[in-house]
């Protein structure tokens, strides 16, 4: 009778780890900022029907790299517990500290199974407040594990160095454009210390506005008002048709 074949279980636990660090290191990066009326979500992503970045309810908005259908089950989830909370309770209830809570009990159960491989996801949950010391953005692994982040965050791809980029330059009272050309910068940063070039074309940008009169301070930044925001042209010059609101139907395979 052979011996049957033995892991530790800290083994087990360092091998599911690391499968998931690899497929979330594929993924192309998203970079999260606090500017001065609010919080701007960049992503490289050339679809314009696949979204990296949904807005979840009236102040919160998720951010994900990772495996679509896995990253889309969970954004739904969390659609689905602020709606319920919010009707069961009051809108107010719902925080983005809440929903982090939400999906660090999912991922990590689901990463401390055996029975199911770990999802190679990472996500960014962020809530704007009346004021830029109320932000929230909580960045939580494949483990389920929370973070709490300030002025900025990256994940995917090569987030260390990105991340230490913006550590390096953000401030919080950046307009809205300064904290666009920034991640942008960022992102263009390769593994070797070169650098590429991204169009408008290849980004994912939407805010979460802190001076929306509407109750949703969610707003995806789009067309004219994204091309001139990244080639420095003033922020109030953006003009009035390259905004649109929703949290849009996301994507499938590899983001």
């Amino acid at each position: 009778m052979s011996t049957p074949f033995y892991v530790s279980p800290q083994q087990a636990m360092a091998d599911r780890a690391e499968y998931a660090r690899k497929g979330i290191a594929r993924g192309r990066s998203v970079v999260v900022l606090q500017y001065a009326d609010g919080i701007v979500f960049v992503a490289e992503n050339p679809s314009r029907a696949l979204h990296k970045v949904s807005e979840i309810y009236d102040r919160i908005a998720f951010a994900a790299v990772g495996k679509y259908n896995e990253f889309e089950n969970l954004r739904i989830g969390g659609v689905r517990y602020a709606d319920l909370r919010g009707y069961t309770y009051d809108r107010a209830d719902v925080t983005a500290r809440g929903l982090a809570n939400v999906y660090a009990q999912t991922l990590g159960t689901i990463f401390s199974s055996a029975g199911e491989k770990p999802y190679e996801v990472e996500l960014i949950v962020a809530e704007v407040g009346p004021a830029p010391q109320d932000d929230q953005i909580y960045r939580l692994p494949h483990d389920g594990s929370i973070v709490d982040e300030h002025g900025s965050v990256a994940v995917g791809g090569n987030s260390d160095q990105i991340g230490s980029y913006l550590s390096e330059r953000q401030r919080d009272d950046m307009t809205l454009g300064e904290a666009l050309r920034l991640a942008v910068e960022a992102l263009t940063r390769d593994n070797n210390g070169g650098e590429r070039t991204l169009t408008a074309d290849q980004l994912e940008v939407a805010v979460l506005d802190r001076t929306r009169p509407q109750q949703r301070k969610f707003k995806r930044v789009l067309g004219r008002q994204l091309s001139r925001l990244l080639e420095n042209a003033p922020d109030g010059a953006a003009g009035p048709a390259a905004s649109a609101d929703g949290p849009g139907d996301e994507d499938g395979a590899q983001d």
